[in-house]
C-alpha cells in the first residue's frame, strides 16, 4: 500500500528512512505549538482552541501535500504572517480575529485560484528579486522586534519610542541563554534546536517559579471559540484589500521559495530544474491556509524546515504524512504548551529573524536604486509594525526611484500597477 501510494523504489527510498525523515522534520518546526498559539492569544483567540487550530492546521496541510503532492515537504502556520494577524491586523489595525480569519481564508482562495490558472510564474517574475529579498528581511525584523519585546529586552519610552529594558530581570536572562544555546546548537547541526532552547528555557523557568504547569498531559481543549468563526463578510471591507494582497503576497513567494529550494537540496527537480506536480503542491498550500483559517488559526504555509527531512533521506510524501501523524499526537500535550512563557518562545522568533535577513546578501548593495527601496521596505515593517506598510512603501519607492534614476527601463506595468494602488491605499485608507 505505502509504495503504490508513495513509489517509495522510484525515489530510492525507504519506510523506515521516511520515517527517520519525517521526525526529523517534525523536530525542527515543532516549536510552532509553542510560539503561535502564544502569538493568536495576543489576538483574542483562546489559547486552547488556537492550540489544537494550529496542530490540526499543521497535520491537515502536512497530509494534503503528502498524499496528493507526494512532496516530503511539511506545513504549518507560518511565522511572519501569524505576527501581522495578531499585531497589525487586530492589534493596530482594529479589525476583530473574525475578520482577520477571514482575510486569510480569502486569500488562501485566491492563491488556490493563482495555482489551478498557473498565473504563478507570471505574478513571481513581475517582481523584482531585492524586493523578494527585502520582504522576508522586513518579516524577519518584525519578528526581531516582537522578540526582543516579550523577552523585555526592549521596552516603550515617551521620548525615544524604545529603550533598554531591565536587564537584570530573569526574563531577558534567560531569553539571552535561549537564544545563544538555540545558535549554538543550530552551528553544530543538531537536529530541533530551537525546540530544545524552548524546553531548556521553560524547564528552568517551571524549576525556579517563574511559571507554573497543571501536568503534561490531557485530553486536547475545545475547538469551539474558534471554529467556524471567521467573518467573511466583514473580510470584504475595502480597507482589508491590502492585507489579504499581503497575506496572499507573501505566502505565494514563500512557499515558491521553499517548495523549489527543498526540491532542488532534495534532487526531486527535473532535468530542466522544473518541479513536477507543482500545482498541486501549490493547491496545497492554498487548501490548508483556508482549513486553518476556519479552525482559527493564521496563514498555513510550507516550511524551508522541510530540508532537515530530506537531508537524512526524506523523498517522498510519506515524510509528510509522519510529520501529521505526530502534530496530531502533540494534540494531548496542550499542559506543556500553556506552561511555556513568552521569554521562552522570544528566542525562537529571534532566531527564525536571524535566518530570514539572510536574503539581504542576495542584494546589490552597490546599486543605489535597487539598495534604497530594500531599506525602506525591511526598516518599515518593524517601525510600522505593519507588513503591509512595508510591501506598499518598498514597491511606491521602488518605481519612483528608479523613474528618477531614468531606469524606467527596469520596471514592468505590474510593477507600476502595484505601485499605484498602494498609494491610493496609504492615502485614502491608512
Amino acid at each position: 500500500m505505502l509504495e503504490k501510494l508513495f513509489q517509495l523504489k522510484a525515489h530510492g527510498t525507504t519506510v523506515r528512512t521516511e520515517i527517520l525523515a519525517g521526525v526529523t522534520t517534525f523536530l525542527t518546526m515543532a516549536y510552532i505549538v509553542f510560539v503561535n498559539p502564544m502569538m493568536m492569544a495576543d489576538a483574542g483567540i483562546d489559547p486552547g482552541a488556537a492550540f489544537v487550530a494550529t496542530c490540526l492546521a499543521a497535520a491537515i496541510g502536512s497530509l494534503i501535500m503528502g498524499l496528493w503532492a507526494n512532496y516530503p515537504i511539511a506545513l504549518a502556520p507560518g511565522m511572519g504572517l501569524n505576527a501581522f494577524f495578531s499585531y497589525t491586523v487586530v492589534g493596530s489595525m482594529g479589525y476583530s480575529w473574525q475578520v482577520a480569519l477571514g482575510a486569510v481564508f480569502i486569500s488562501g482562495f485566491l492563491f488556490f485560484l493563482l495555482s489551478i490558472f498557473k498565473v504563478r510564474e507570471w505574478i513571481i517574475n513581475s517582481i523584482p528579486m531585492p524586493l523578494r529579498s527585502a520582504i522576508a528581511a522586513g518579516i524577519g525584523l518584525f519578528l526581531a522586534l516582537i522578540a526582543l519585546k516579550n523577552a523585555g529586552f526592549v521596552v516603550d519610552h515617551p521620548a525615544t519610542l524604545l529603550t533598554l529594558g531591565d536587564l537584570g530581570q530573569p526574563a531577558p536572562l534567560l531569553a539571552a541563554l535561549g537564544f545563544a544555546v538555540i545558535v549554538a546548537l543550530a552551528y553544530r547541526k543538531v537536529t530541533g534546536a530551537v525546540m530544545i532552547g524552548i524546553l531548556l528555557v521553560t524547564g528552568i523557568s517551571l524549576l525556579t517559579g517563574l511559571s507554573q504547569t497543571n501536568g503534561l498531559m490531557s485530553a486536547p481543549p475545545s475547538l469551539a471559540p474558534t471554529f467556524m468563526e471567521l467573518d467573511l463578510r466583514g473580510a470584504l471591507d475595502i480597507g482589508l484589500v491590502s492585507v489579504i494582497f499581503a497575506f496572499l503576497f507573501v505566502d505565494l513567494f514563500d512557499t515558491s521559495g521553499t517548495l523549489i529550494g527543498v526540491a532542488q537540496r532534495a534532487k526531486l527537480v527535473d532535468e530542466n530544474g522544473n518541479l513536477p506536480r507543482l500545482g498541486r503542491a501549490l493547491m496545497a498550500d492554498s487548501t490548508a491556509t483556508m482549513a486553518g483559517a476556519m479552525l482559527g488559526t493564521s496563514t498555513t504555509t510550507s516550511y524551508v524546515e522541510s530540508a532537515a527531512g530530506t537531508a537524512v533521506g526524506g523523498r517522498t510524501g510519506m515524510t509528510a504524512c509522519v510529520v501529521a501523524l505526530l502534530f496530531l499526537l502533540c494534540l494531548f500535550f496542550s499542559p506543556l504548551a500553556s506552561a511555556v512563557p513568552a521569554f521562552a518562545t522570544a528566542p525562537a522568533l529571534l532566531f527564525v529573524a536571524v535566518l530570514m535577513t539572510g536574503g539581504l546578501v542576495q542584494v546589490d548593495w552597490e546599486d543605489l536604486t535597487e539598495a534604497a527601496p530594500v531599506v525602506i521596505t525591511a526598516l518599515a515593517m518593524p517601525l510600522t509594525f505593519s507588513i503591509a506598510n512595508g510591501i506598499a512603501l518598498g514597491f511606491i519607492a521602488w518605481v519612483v526611484i528608479k523613474l528618477l534614476a531614468g531606469r524606467h527601463r527596469d520596471l514592468n506595468w505590474s510593477l507600476y500597477a502595484l505601485a499605484g494602488l498602494f498609494v491610493i491605499k496609504l492615502a485614502v485608507f491608512s
